[in-house]
Formats: C-alpha cells, structure tokens, sequence
C-alpha cells in the first residue's frame, strides 16, 4: 500500500494533515537551508597526516567495550592503546557499512510516490552521508589497511506491507544516527584525541544534527500514519520486537572478536560473551540508546515492557 501522495487533497506525505504538511514544510526548508550553509568539500577540508601515532588514544576510554568491567583494569595502558586504536577502526568500519544500507533505502525512495515532499532534503542528506562514507573509509585505509568485513546476520524477515517497511527501513536509519552520534560528541569532545579522530566526528556530528531531527520527525508521521489506518495489536508488537531486536544487534556490532585479536587479546568469542552478560556493559548500552528508547516511548511505539 503505497503512502500518499502530497498532491492528495485531504493528506500530505506519510498521511499528514494539512498541518502537519506545512510544520514539515517549514522543517524541511530550514534543514536544507542550514545544510547549504554548513556545506563542506571532503576531499579538500581534511588534511591527512601520514600517520596517526600508535601509542596514543585513537578511542576514549570511557567508551571501550572493555570499560566499567574488571577486564579494563587488567589490561596494561598498550593494551589499552591497541584495544582503542582497533575499536576505532571498527567504529568507522560499522559507519562505512550502515551509510551503505541507508543510501540504498533511501535511494530507493527518493522521487516516488507518498515521498515528494522530503525528496530535495534526501537530495542533502544522500551527498552527505556518501560524504560520510568516504571519509570513515579512508581513515580505516590510511591509518589500519582495511575495514572490518561487515558480519551483520540478515534473518528472513516475512513480507509487511509497504507503509510498514518505509516505517522500519527509517526507525532503523534513526536508530543508527543516534547510536553513532552518541560516540561522535564523546569523540569529538575529547581533547586527549588525535586532531583527525575529533575532526572526523566533529563534522560527522554537524551533519547528523540535521538527519536525526529530520528522522524524528519522518519516523513520528511514518508511525502515525500507520495508527490511522488501523495497526492491529499483532502488528505493533511484530514492530516492537523487530526493533528491540535492531536495538540489541545494534550494539552487540562494537563487541568484535576480529578488534579483540587484533589488539592480542585471546579468544575474542569468549570476551564477547563475557563482555555482552556484564551488568556494566548494559547499564553503557542504556546511556547510549536512551535518547532513542525515550523518543520511541513517547511517540507511543515501545511501551512500559521496553
């Protein structure tokens, strides 16, 4: 069932009313003006350095997957080091994947039906995010020879109807930003970094400001449009779990046994394991994702169960 289109007498995109046409309007034109003004050349702002010095920090302490857990007082500070530095490259690595993944939905969007309205902002946010890419890509090929392979399992999912997939494909983009954007104030904030590792999240942080709030507001118009039409009970908690899950995976993506041997730590499945079941770890999992459980609790998708 496609979505509606805006040339609709009695709706406008995603199923809005009038009203709500002209607030996203408004939105939409300020997001782009501002991305306009905030415009940046890739290949011309950064200024690589040969190399980025191995005994330094690549990754804040405080967001290690070791951290809080009794395993961070047991590594040496070069373990430390090395566990950051690859971490880091994981980071960036799982940046260049996901950017991937929402060029292609968002991609398959742009220009159709039910979708007029935000296509010339998508037209800002598909340069930007291929910006993006480029920039996490050369930095994991600079400075560490490779990105890690993405390891993602991708389950069967069974067939939704259209105006339920539009919904997930961009709950999932939002839950991505936010997730990323976390590390990227944190990073760029830390003076302990390497110039380059605060510059890179520093504009990525910049751009991101503008696609989370334009996110919050597509996804709320998404999910409110999929209430007016009739959302049986069944279907809102398929779309709870499918999203408790993606929260869940989603974080479970910066525990990786490949970072674990690379930075000589011994049988990284097993550190995973350990690592996932630490109550520390959860408790770093809520701080990252609570912007993004509060919003998904107040437009009324996830309940007092999640």
């Amino acid at each position: 069932m496609p979505m509606p289109s805006v040339n609709t007498p009695s709706t406008g995109p995603a199923g809005t009313t009038a009203g709500d046409d002209t607030e996203f309007r408004t939105l939409l034109d300020r997001l782009s003006d501002k991305a306009t003004a905030d415009y940046y050349n890739p290949f011309t702002t950064f200024d690589w350095p040969p190399t980025i010095p191995a005994d330094g920090l690549w990754m804040s302490p405080e967001l290690l997957s070791v951290h809080g857990t009794g395993l961070m007082d047991e590594l040496s500070p070069a373990q430390l080091q090395a566990l950051g530095r690859w971490e880091s490259v994981n980071f960036y690595s799982l940046n260049v994947h996901g950017i991937r993944e929402l060029l292609i939905e968002v991609t398959r969007r742009i220009h159709t039906t039910g979708f007029e309205l935000p296509s010339e902002f998508f037209h800002h946010f598909i340069g930007e995010e291929n910006d993006h890419m480029w920039f996490f890509a050369t930095f994991c090929l600079k400075y560490a020879d490779k990105i890690y392979p993405d390891r993602t399992v991708k389950l069967p999912e069974a067939p939704r109807a259209q105006d339920v997939e539009n919904f997930l494909v961009f709950a999932r983009i939002l839950i991505f930003e936010q997730i990323v954007d976390h590390y990227n104030v944190h990073l760029a904030a830390d003076q302990r970094l390497h110039p380059t590792v605060r510059h890179i999240n520093r504009l990525h942080h910049q751009d991101e400001s503008r696609h989370i709030a334009f996110g919050c507001r597509l996804v709320q118009l998404l999910w409110e449009r999929l209430l007016d039409r009739g959302l049986n009970e069944a279907d809102r908690l398929d779309l709870r779990d499918y999203l408790g899950r993606y929260l869940t995976t989603s974080m479970e993506s910066f525990y990786s046994p490949a970072v674990y041997r690379d930075a000589g730590l011994m049988d990284g499945f097993a550190l995973r394991r350990r690592l996932l079941a630490h109550p520390a770890r959860q408790a770093a999992h809520a701080k990252v994702l609570h912007k993004t459980t509060d919003f998904l609790h107040r437009i009324g998708v996830f309940d007092a169960r999640h």
